[in-house]
């Protein structure tokens, strides 16, 4: 059974991405690698954040002193996602988890209470029809191997280590105030095409099934299920 190291410590983007993926792989996350490095997320792009993350962590999983922990993993997993808002030119974007940094001292991912906030806030004289926005997600995965990670590139570009990626996105519209207490980040401002409830709504069920990570998941599945055995 293919093994695959998340490279988050999310609790809920881990469980929606074992929910999605199913019995097919067995995980771990970088709670289970607390030496792991912290890379940071200074891409332009969804997919230059996702590479990076999954080419420096399989780097380092592939280094001889951590042969032990890593015989079992197959590739590392890493993805990048946020919100986009017309309104907004489409931010916040790759800035999503962080959107309330630059109104604070804070550089890191600020609370989502937070990034909600100044969302609305933004949005304030926006009215209904014109709050369009979206989820994306970009999928990249690297494989745990030496032999296949030869850049020494500091900061990986997608396009020169030819990694695979995968995207999804889900379109919607952002409501004027939050609602239910399910799901994560702004799914409680994030009413999807085609239903009445948001994200924080619908639950995890119906969320997986239509979600940008879900989207692009069902592209890693195919892809998976394409490879020789």
């Amino acid at each position: 059974m293919t093994t695959l190291l998340i490279a988050t410590r999310n609790a809920h983007k881990v469980g929606e991405i074992r929910a999605i993926l199913g019995g097919q792989f067995q995980f771990l996350t970088l709670n289970d690698f607390p030496g792991a490095p912290n890379v940071i997320e200074d891409a332009e792009t969804f997919a230059g954040n996702a590479a990076k993350k999954a080419v420096e962590l399989a780097r380092w999983l592939s280094s001889p002193q951590l042969s032990t922990l890593n015989s079992q993993l197959s590739f590392v997993l890493a993805d990048d996602s946020g919100l986009e808002v017309d309104a907004l030119g489409g931010k916040p974007g790759v800035h999503s988890a962080r959107f309330a940094a630059e109104d604070s001292a804070s550089s890191g991912n600020t609370p989502d209470a937070d990034n909600n906030a100044k969302l609305l806030r933004l949005l304030k004289d926006v009215p209904a029809e014109k709050r369009a926005a979206r989820f994306r997600c970009v999928i990249a995965f690297a494989p745990v191997s030496q032999a296949k990670i030869e850049s020494s590139s500091p900061v990986c570009c997608n396009e020169e280590m030819e990694l695979p990626t995968f995207d999804g996105a889900c379109e919607g519209k952002i409501i004027f105030e939050p609602r239910g207490k399910n799901g994560f980040g702004y799914d409680p401002l994030f009413v999807p095409d085609g239903f009445e409830e948001t994200f924080a709504e619908l639950g995890g069920d119906v969320k997986n099934k239509l979600s940008h990570r879900a989207k692009a998941l069902e592209k890693l599945k195919d892809h998976f299920s394409r490879l020789p055995t």
